[in-house]
């Protein structure tokens, strides 16, 4: 199987890949920028970071890579006009946002010449986004790692998302090797979204702790569980999440007023960062499905060589 031709506004990647956007800081400029290198989009988790830091990953990325940038950016963040708007002056190249939706940030995109992809899982709502502007939409199902949009698999999806859209659609969710995204092409699917997968590179920058986690997963070490975000999210089993599940996690210590609206159940922002920082069993380790197929940690590089190799295997 020959690999499609991804087509963005008017970006244009070498290869359709797209690294999915982690948050917090788990997807930053080393990565982001790696994958531009390697010929895909690299992209920058910009939930929660101040302007000022976004400013800098942005700036690094640049520094590090001639190729495509962009940002990822959750709309139920309370300061996400503010990121939109930074990433915008900053010439950031695409924009991907999700966990809720925007009509203002396609007339912002419009404004600044950037082109601003949908996260979406269903039909209806690629629609809506087309309507209003989106240049493609990244169809996501319920195979994929943090907050979820659907209980649907990515295989529901994506051919309800591809009869009622006519801008490019990139599959989402589980997509760990280029076997993975030759059956998203079999379907439709003009790209493809990974980002579990590249938490096992070289270039993600998070603790050794977090890649061992991943390392060690099991299919029954991954499981859903409740996120103040007012989403269910997909992560890994450990100490702080079976306390979750049993609902005697620890409460909130500090409110750090970062999402339009939070149940206050546990403070996320601190599960993610512990467990980016190595204190796994005090926080959240999101993941996709399918994390325990992957085995090694190699570098960016490698992990494209091999996908383009999977996939030219199938027929």
């Amino acid at each position: 199987m020959q690999l499609p031709e991804l087509k963005i506004g008017h970006l244009r990647p070498k290869y359709p890949i797209v690294q999915g956007g982690m948050a917090v800081r788990v997807s930053t400029a080393p990565l982001a920028a790696a994958v531009a290198n390697a010929g895909g989009i690299g992209v920058i988790a910009a939930t929660v970071m101040s302007t000022d830091q976004l400013r800098e990953e942005i700036r690094q990325a640049r520094r590090l890579s001639s190729g495509i940038i962009g940002i990822n950016i959750m709309f139920a963040v309370r300061e996400f006009a503010t990121q939109v708007y930074t990433a915008l002056e900053e010439k950031i190249d695409v924009v991907f946002t999700g966990a809720g939706f925007s009509r203002d940030i396609f007339g912002w995109g419009r404004e600044a010449g950037v082109p601003i992809v949908s996260i979406v899982s269903s039909g209806k709502l690629a629609a809506i986004a087309q309507k209003c502007g989106a240049a493609a939409v990244v169809a996501e199902g319920t195979e994929a790692g943090g907050h979820l949009g659907t209980q649907r698999s990515i295989s529901d999806i994506l051919p309800e998302i591809r009869k009622v859209v006519k801008i490019p659609v990139i599959a989402a969710g589980g997509i760990v090797d280029g076997f993975g995204a030759a059956r998203m092409f079999k379907l439709g699917a003009n790209g493809v979204q990974m980002a579990t997968r590249f938490v096992l590179s070289e270039e993600c920058t998070v603790a050794d702790a977090f890649k061992e986690m991943y390392l060690k997963a099991s299919p029954e070490d991954v499981v859903q569980i409740e996120s103040p975000v007012g989403m269910p999210g997909r992560a890994l089993r450990n100490k702080f999440v079976d306390l979750l599940l049993q609902d005697k996690q620890p409460k909130p210590e500090n409110c750090y007023k970062c999402l339009k609206e939070c149940s206050k159940k546990y403070c996320i922002m601190d599960a993610l960062e512990n467990s980016r920082t190595g204190q796994v069993d005090k926080g959240v380790v999101f993941c996709g499905k399918n994390v325990a197929q992957i085995k090694e940690i190699l570098p960016v590089q490698e992990i494209f060589r091999r996908i383009f190799d999977e996939v030219a295997s199938v027929d």
